[in-house]
């Protein structure tokens, strides 16, 4: 059967939506509670809606009974003092899973790649029902930052940077795509990530917004991108290493205890 998915991410699995008017909102996300959650980086998460309404960060799959990414409920004391985040995550009218605000400390674009992963969205999803993807609001006014997106995570052919200023607005299937955030600055980035069930409300949110799934990415240095594929595949290359010893050493010692 299929899922039900958005036509507009299907060519390049992201849409950049009009920036929206930051400016005009309070800085909500410097008064919700933060939990230690470490993802892409270093990293911090207040959950706006969790599987139980609690404050906690787990996957949906992983509550009793597991679920999908679905039908989150909200967390009244989080939602009480960022009513303006919860209302624009709300605004699609799409079903929303998770919603949390990420706060990232600075990091370099080598750091960045070595990070890049893919979001396990779509777990215990049924076929035939929509396809979950997020959405991703930035909050603090990171000019200099962007987000990277790559269809294969160590191949930079065809990746994208997409520019962070405050407003900025992305609808990304990153379970499809690997992604990450380049953060440059001295203070936290902050976003609002939210995760929405695809259907003809999303639709037609991508629409009223103007969704455009090509965009120019942020130019960066040879220098710099070179220095970034070469930390990512050193960084690649200790992991690797890593794991191989620990595996050896493990099975020493099963043969030891035999």
């Amino acid at each position: 059967m299929g899922y039900i998915k958005s036509a507009a991410l299907e060519e390049t699995g992201y849409v950049v939506l009009d920036s929206y008017d930051q400016e005009l909102d309070p800085k909500e996300w410097l008064d919700i509670e933060y939990v230690d959650w470490k993802s892409s980086g270093d990293t911090r998460f207040a959950p706006l809606a969790s599987a139980h309404g609690e404050i906690e960060c787990n996957g949906f799959w992983n509550s009793i009974p597991p679920r999908t990414d679905k039908d989150g409920v909200w967390i009244e004391s989080q939602v009480a003092k960022a009513p303006n985040l919860t209302r624009r995550a709300q605004e699609p009218g799409a079903n929303i899973g998770r919603c949390r605000v990420i706060e990232l400390q600075p990091n370099t674009y080598g750091e960045c790649l070595y990070n890049l992963h893919q979001d396990d969205n779509n777990r215990l999803n049924p076929d035939g029902t929509g396809w979950v993807v997020r959405g991703f609001f930035n909050l603090s006014d990171d000019k200099d930052s962007f987000f990277v997106l790559r269809e294969n995570r160590t191949d930079p052919q065809g990746e994208v940077r997409i520019a962070l200023p405050a407003g900025a607005q992305l609808i990304i299937d990153t379970q499809r795509l690997w992604h990450a955030a380049t953060h440059v600055g001295s203070e936290p980035r902050y976003n609002l990530i939210t995760s929405w069930t695809s259907g003809p409300e999303l639709d037609a949110h991508i629409e009223k917004y103007h969704g455009r799934n090509r965009v120019d990415s942020v130019e960066v240095s040879q220098e710099i991108l070179d220095a970034g594929y070469a930390e990512q595949a050193r960084r690649d290359a200790a992991r690797a290493a890593y794991y191989a010893a620990k595996g050896q050493a493990e099975v020493a010692q099963a043969m030891s205890e035999a």
